[in-house]
Protein backbone atom coordinates (compact mmCIF):
# COMPACT_ATOMS: atom_id res chain seq x y z
CA UNK A 1 0.00 0.00 0.00
CA UNK A 2 1.48 3.35 -1.06
CA UNK A 3 0.42 6.44 0.85
CA UNK A 4 -0.36 9.51 -1.25
CA UNK A 5 -1.04 11.95 1.55
CA UNK A 6 -0.96 12.17 5.34
CA UNK A 7 -2.47 14.67 7.74
CA UNK A 8 -0.59 13.84 10.90
CA UNK A 9 -3.28 15.01 13.32
CA UNK A 10 -6.89 16.11 12.96
CA UNK A 11 -9.70 16.85 15.39
CA UNK A 12 -12.25 17.14 12.56
CA UNK A 13 -12.04 14.09 10.30
CA UNK A 14 -13.00 11.49 12.93
CA UNK A 15 -15.80 12.78 15.19
CA UNK A 16 -14.94 12.79 18.91
CA UNK A 17 -11.48 11.35 18.28
CA UNK A 18 -7.96 12.54 17.62
CA UNK A 19 -6.82 10.92 14.41
CA UNK A 20 -4.48 11.08 11.48
CA UNK A 21 -5.85 11.04 7.95
CA UNK A 22 -4.38 8.81 5.25
CA UNK A 23 -5.01 9.65 1.59
CA UNK A 24 -5.05 6.84 -0.99
CA UNK A 25 -5.10 7.36 -4.74
CA UNK A 26 -7.62 6.22 -7.32
CA UNK A 27 -11.34 6.88 -7.71
CA UNK A 28 -14.04 5.71 -10.12
CA UNK A 29 -15.98 9.01 -9.92
CA UNK A 30 -15.01 12.23 -11.69
CA UNK A 31 -16.75 14.84 -9.56
CA UNK A 32 -16.10 18.26 -11.11
CA UNK A 33 -15.89 19.85 -7.65
CA UNK A 34 -13.38 17.37 -6.17
CA UNK A 35 -10.80 18.96 -3.86
CA UNK A 36 -8.47 15.96 -4.16
CA UNK A 37 -8.54 15.49 -7.92
CA UNK A 38 -4.81 14.77 -8.07
CA UNK A 39 -5.65 11.55 -6.21
CA UNK A 40 -8.40 10.75 -8.70
CA UNK A 41 -6.48 11.17 -11.95
CA UNK A 42 -3.29 9.51 -10.73
CA UNK A 43 -1.11 12.62 -10.98
CA UNK A 44 -0.12 12.61 -7.30
CA UNK A 45 3.08 10.81 -6.37
CA UNK A 46 3.25 8.61 -3.25
CA UNK A 47 4.75 10.33 -0.23
CA UNK A 48 5.63 7.23 1.78
CA UNK A 49 5.54 3.45 1.84
CA UNK A 50 3.34 1.32 4.05
CA UNK A 51 6.31 0.50 6.30
CA UNK A 52 7.09 4.19 6.73
CA UNK A 53 3.47 4.86 7.65
CA UNK A 54 3.46 2.12 10.28
CA UNK A 55 6.68 3.57 11.65
CA UNK A 56 4.85 6.88 12.00
CA UNK A 57 1.92 5.19 13.79
CA UNK A 58 4.27 3.37 16.14
CA UNK A 59 5.45 6.74 17.44
CA UNK A 60 1.92 8.09 17.91
CA UNK A 61 0.63 5.74 20.62
CA UNK A 62 -1.04 7.84 23.28
CA UNK A 63 -1.42 10.78 20.91
CA UNK A 64 -3.85 9.39 18.32
CA UNK A 65 -7.05 7.41 18.82
CA UNK A 66 -7.58 6.37 15.24
CA UNK A 67 -6.85 6.55 11.54
CA UNK A 68 -9.21 8.08 8.99
CA UNK A 69 -8.76 6.49 5.56
CA UNK A 70 -9.84 8.58 2.59
CA UNK A 71 -8.97 9.21 -1.03
CA UNK A 72 -9.73 8.93 -3.79
CA UNK A 73 -11.90 5.94 -3.08
CA UNK A 74 -10.24 3.57 -0.58
CA UNK A 75 -12.51 0.63 -1.39
CA UNK A 76 -10.93 0.39 -4.84
CA UNK A 77 -7.69 -0.79 -3.22
CA UNK A 78 -7.48 -4.62 -3.16
CA UNK A 79 -5.08 -4.57 -0.20
CA UNK A 80 -7.26 -2.33 1.96
CA UNK A 81 -8.43 -5.08 4.34
CA UNK A 82 -4.89 -6.23 5.14
CA UNK A 83 -3.82 -2.60 5.59
CA UNK A 84 -6.65 -1.97 8.07
CA UNK A 85 -5.90 -5.17 9.98
CA UNK A 86 -2.32 -4.03 10.58
CA UNK A 87 -3.54 -0.66 11.84
CA UNK A 88 -6.06 -2.25 14.18
CA UNK A 89 -3.40 -4.64 15.51
CA UNK A 90 -1.54 -1.51 16.64
CA UNK A 91 -4.59 -0.51 18.71
CA UNK A 92 -6.06 2.21 16.52
CA UNK A 93 -9.68 2.78 15.54
CA UNK A 94 -10.61 2.96 11.84
CA UNK A 95 -12.79 5.53 10.10
CA UNK A 96 -13.48 4.92 6.40
CA UNK A 97 -14.59 7.52 3.85
CA UNK A 98 -16.34 6.12 0.79
CA UNK A 99 -18.36 7.18 -2.24
CA UNK A 100 -20.64 4.17 -1.72
CA UNK A 101 -19.99 2.54 -5.09
CA UNK A 102 -18.46 -0.69 -3.77
CA UNK A 103 -21.00 -2.31 -1.42
CA UNK A 104 -19.49 -5.79 -1.84
CA UNK A 105 -16.11 -4.64 -0.56
CA UNK A 106 -17.75 -2.59 2.16
CA UNK A 107 -19.69 -5.67 3.24
CA UNK A 108 -16.49 -7.70 3.48
CA UNK A 109 -14.91 -5.14 5.80
CA UNK A 110 -18.04 -5.03 7.95
CA UNK A 111 -18.22 -8.81 8.18
CA UNK A 112 -14.61 -8.85 9.41
CA UNK A 113 -15.40 -6.14 11.99
CA UNK A 114 -12.69 -3.90 10.57
CA UNK A 115 -14.53 -0.57 10.71
CA UNK A 116 -15.41 1.66 13.66
CA UNK A 117 -16.90 4.60 11.74
CA UNK A 118 -18.08 5.08 8.15
CA UNK A 119 -18.62 8.36 6.31
CA UNK A 120 -20.42 7.99 2.99
CA UNK A 121 -20.85 10.81 0.51
CA UNK A 122 -24.37 11.28 -0.83
CA UNK A 123 -23.57 13.22 -3.98
CA UNK A 124 -27.11 14.31 -4.85
CA UNK A 125 -30.63 13.03 -5.36
CA UNK A 126 -30.32 9.68 -7.10
CA UNK A 127 -31.52 10.83 -10.52
CA UNK A 128 -28.92 13.62 -10.56
CA UNK A 129 -25.96 11.38 -9.68
CA UNK A 130 -24.55 11.10 -13.24
CA UNK A 131 -24.18 14.84 -13.70
CA UNK A 132 -22.90 15.38 -10.18
CA UNK A 133 -20.19 12.71 -10.33
CA UNK A 134 -19.16 13.39 -13.92
CA UNK A 135 -20.20 10.03 -15.37
CA UNK A 136 -22.97 9.20 -17.82
CA UNK A 137 -23.16 5.51 -16.91
CA UNK A 138 -23.73 4.60 -13.26
CA UNK A 139 -25.39 1.70 -11.47
CA UNK A 140 -27.39 3.59 -8.87
CA UNK A 141 -28.42 0.36 -7.13
CA UNK A 142 -24.86 0.14 -5.75
CA UNK A 143 -25.38 3.45 -3.96
CA UNK A 144 -28.66 2.21 -2.49
CA UNK A 145 -27.01 -1.05 -1.37
CA UNK A 146 -24.26 0.81 0.45
CA UNK A 147 -26.76 3.05 2.22
CA UNK A 148 -28.69 0.02 3.46
CA UNK A 149 -25.51 -1.78 4.53
CA UNK A 150 -24.30 1.18 6.53
CA UNK A 151 -27.62 1.89 8.22
CA UNK A 152 -28.06 -1.76 9.20
CA UNK A 153 -24.44 -2.40 10.18
CA UNK A 154 -24.43 -1.41 13.84
CA UNK A 155 -21.26 0.58 13.11
CA UNK A 156 -21.24 4.29 13.83
CA UNK A 157 -21.69 6.35 10.67
CA UNK A 158 -22.61 9.56 8.91
CA UNK A 159 -23.85 10.57 5.49
CA UNK A 160 -22.75 13.87 4.01
CA UNK A 161 -23.30 16.03 0.94
CA UNK A 162 -21.01 18.70 -0.46
CA UNK A 163 -23.51 21.35 -1.58
CA UNK A 164 -22.83 23.17 -4.86
CA UNK A 165 -25.02 25.99 -6.13
CA UNK A 166 -25.04 24.70 -9.71
CA UNK A 167 -25.95 21.11 -8.75
CA UNK A 168 -28.30 21.29 -5.79
CA UNK A 169 -31.73 22.75 -5.11
CA UNK A 170 -34.34 22.32 -2.41
CA UNK A 171 -36.08 19.37 -4.07
CA UNK A 172 -32.83 17.38 -4.06
CA UNK A 173 -32.70 17.48 -0.27
CA UNK A 174 -36.28 16.30 -0.01
CA UNK A 175 -35.29 13.31 -2.16
CA UNK A 176 -31.99 12.71 -0.34
CA UNK A 177 -33.85 12.83 2.96
CA UNK A 178 -36.27 10.19 1.71
CA UNK A 179 -33.40 8.00 0.52
CA UNK A 180 -31.62 8.07 3.90
CA UNK A 181 -34.75 8.50 6.05
CA UNK A 182 -33.99 7.85 9.72
CA UNK A 183 -30.23 8.05 9.29
CA UNK A 184 -28.15 8.58 12.41
CA UNK A 185 -26.32 11.67 11.11
CA UNK A 186 -26.41 13.72 7.94
CA UNK A 187 -24.13 16.68 7.26
CA UNK A 188 -24.47 19.34 4.60
CA UNK A 189 -21.07 20.79 3.73
CA UNK A 190 -20.88 24.04 1.79
CA UNK A 191 -18.65 23.78 -1.27
CA UNK A 192 -15.40 25.70 -0.90
CA UNK A 193 -14.38 27.45 -4.10
CA UNK A 194 -10.81 26.66 -5.18
CA UNK A 195 -8.92 27.04 -8.43
CA UNK A 196 -7.63 23.46 -8.11
CA UNK A 197 -11.00 21.75 -8.68
CA UNK A 198 -11.71 20.42 -12.20
CA UNK A 199 -14.50 22.94 -12.85
CA UNK A 200 -13.56 26.36 -11.52
CA UNK A 201 -16.91 27.83 -12.57
CA UNK A 202 -18.72 26.11 -9.71
CA UNK A 203 -19.78 28.17 -6.70
CA UNK A 204 -20.99 27.84 -3.14
CA UNK A 205 -24.62 28.33 -2.12
CA UNK A 206 -25.43 31.17 0.25
CA UNK A 207 -25.86 30.68 3.99
CA UNK A 208 -29.60 31.23 3.51
CA UNK A 209 -29.76 28.51 0.85
CA UNK A 210 -27.83 26.14 3.10
CA UNK A 211 -30.33 26.73 5.90
CA UNK A 212 -33.26 26.06 3.55
CA UNK A 213 -31.66 22.82 2.39
CA UNK A 214 -30.99 21.82 6.00
CA UNK A 215 -34.58 22.33 7.09
CA UNK A 216 -35.78 20.36 4.07
CA UNK A 217 -33.48 17.43 4.91
CA UNK A 218 -34.58 17.50 8.57
CA UNK A 219 -38.08 16.47 7.58
CA UNK A 220 -36.69 12.95 7.12
CA UNK A 221 -33.36 13.02 9.00
CA UNK A 222 -33.79 14.64 12.41
CA UNK A 223 -30.07 14.84 13.11
CA UNK A 224 -29.14 16.78 10.00
CA UNK A 225 -26.61 19.57 10.49
CA UNK A 226 -24.55 22.05 8.53
CA UNK A 227 -20.85 21.43 8.86
CA UNK A 228 -18.25 24.11 8.29
CA UNK A 229 -20.31 27.33 8.39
Amino acid sequence: MLIHGLQKMTLLDYPEHVACTVFLSGCDFRCPYCHNFELVDGSASPIMSEDEFFGFLDKRHGLLDGVAITGGEPLMRPDLASFIKKIREMGYLIKLDTNGYHPDRLKELLEENLLDYIAMDIKNSLEKYPTTIGLSDINISLIKDSISLIMDSGVDYEFRTTVIKEFHEKDDFEKIGTTICGAKRYFLQQFVERDTVPDCSLSAPSAEEMELFLQTARIHVKNAQIRGL
